[in-house]
């Protein structure tokens, strides 16, 4: 059987011997591997895929050759579990959606939740079940405790921001912290915020963009995990922008949550290290 061994800690003398000699031990065969040493943070980062089938104790007995901060997890072929939350724009979750149908992502939507019912034709055409929960008349702690509640009940791996139009109360990302990946209209750090592809009509740019990232409490300043641009003219309008970028954004959303499914993601304080 094939397995993934995701491993971050503390930085330290023979981390690779320590772990590749377990494997061995354990008659684990190492098909690929993936590390990093991010020099300034001390900190280590691997990501091994391996055959055979690991003994009950080898996560146990490899903690304990590990710094006492080390993150272990082995995982096998099983697929991520996601719960996506959208607005009104279909691009990106039907993006997600058709990539699922397709097989092409090793993902299971497990749900859609928003706060509007207009895509819940897309959602239960490919049999994806679609939850509505009003924002109106609630403040913005009471809707996301609502929203956290029925995302707790379906225990994903990943929440999905699939153009989500709602800015996170920080009970919500605490709730679900390293969990939440956004698609951002815009190459950040630039053109933060609303309106961004008005923004960089108004200075004239040259290339527009698409940002994945993990979110956090500073909006749109969350972990880059993934970005992609497209060029531009001075022919084109701002609507004329925002229509192009659709596609640039639908593309880098795919690609971040197949990176999260494949566990090729750690977050590094303020950054990510995505293993190619």
């Amino acid at each position: 059987m094939s397995y993934i061994l995701t491993t971050q800690c503390a930085d330290d003398v023979g981390l690779i011997a320590k772990i590749t000699g377990l494997c061995h031990q354990h008659n684990l065969n190492i098909t690929r591997n993936n590390e990093f040493v991010d020099k300034d943070a001390k900190r280590f980062f691997m990501r091994t895929e391996l055959t055979g089938e690991p003994q009950s104790n080898f996560l146990p007995l490899l903690r304990e050759i590990l710094p006492a901060d080390a993150k272990v997890a082995l995982h096998n072929g099983t697929k991520t579990k996601v719960v996506l939350l959208a607005t009104k724009e279909a691009h990106c979750l039907g993006g997600v959606l058709l990539k699922q149908f397709e097989q092409a992502l090793n993902i299971e939507v497990q749900a859609v939740i928003a706060n509007y019912p207009i895509l819940e034709p897309l959602a239960k055409g490919l049999n994806v079940p679609f939850h509505v929960i009003s924002h109106e008349g609630l403040t913005r702690s009471e809707h996301d405790q609502q929203v956290g509640d029925l995302i707790a009940s379906y225990n994903p791996d990943i929440i999905g921001l699939a153009k989500y139009m709602r800015i996170l109360s920080p009970e919500f990302v605490q709730r679900f912290e390293g969990k939440i990946i956004n698609i951002h209209h815009s190459f950040l750090p630039a053109f933060i915020g609303a309106k961004p592809y008005h923004q960089a009509f108004e200075r004239g740019v040259k290339i527009i963009g698409a940002t994945a990232h993990f979110v956090n409490n500073e909006l749109d300043e969350g972990p880059i995990i993934l970005q992609d641009v497209t060029p531009v003219t001075h022919a084109e309008t701002a609507k004329m922008m925002a229509n192009m970028g659709k596609d640039v954004e639908k593309t880098v959303f795919c690609k971040a949550l197949q990176l999260a499914s494949e566990h090729k993601l750690f977050i590094n304080g303020n950054k990510t290290v995505v293993f190619s």
